[in-house]
């Protein structure tokens, strides 16, 4: 994987983080440095970790499932984008979602929402494992600081500009996962070389 993919994997991966950022900037009165921190520090270190469990997890199941691997990276892969991309389409307004949002960054809250955003990071750990030729502590590591990053710019942003781009963030991070593993499928397949 090249680090224009990895990139791209970074970014699809950090979009809900970045929505959920967006509704707790919202939810501020005033976003303040510690506030962008926090979120990004949660935020990025989930999603930097559960890819490597999930690699790890992968990794173990390789060799049992190496002849149809790349299905089950393209199908994980596939399934989380396309998740995104339905739970991005249903929303009637982006503010709706930030309503139930609060501006607690709490320990119990946080956590909460860290895991929550990062479960697909774990599966797309399978994925990668699944894919092969993967440096999985690069790829950690590119996730979380990119999500750090977009989680912080996300609390600025809600509580600069509102809601307005959390919708357009989900539906990009799924169109770019679900190309992501048609690219795996393709590659493995020897359509794409």
């Amino acid at each position: 994987m090249g680090i224009g993919e990895l990139f791209l994997l970074a970014v699809g991966l950090s979009m809900d983080a970045f929505a959920v950022s967006v509704c707790k900037g919202l939810a501020m009165k005033k976003a303040s440095w510690k506030a962008e921190a926090t979120c990004g520090v949660w935020f990025g270190g989930f999603q930097a970790l559960m890819p490597v469990i999930g690699f790890f997890l992968g990794a173990l199941f390789a060799g049992a499932i190496e002849a149809f691997d790349h299905w089950v990276a393209f199908g994980l892969l596939a399934i989380i984008g396309i998740n995104m991309l339905k739970e991005a389409l249903e929303k009637k307004d982006a503010c709706c979602t930030c309503e139930e949002s609060s501006a607690d960054l709490s320990v119990k809250t946080m956590f909460v929402m860290a895991v929550a955003t990062s479960i697909d990071a774990l599966a797309v750990g399978i994925s990668l494992a699944m894919a092969g030729s993967v440096n999985i502590w690069l790829a950690a590591a590119f996730i979380g600081v990119c999500t750090f990053f977009l989680s912080a710019a996300g609390v600025k942003i809600g509580n600069v500009f509102g809601s307005r781009y959390e919708k357009k963030a989900e539906v990009a991070g799924g169109v770019i996962l679900i190309l992501l593993g048609v690219k795996i499928l393709l590659e493995h397949l020897g359509v794409l070389s």
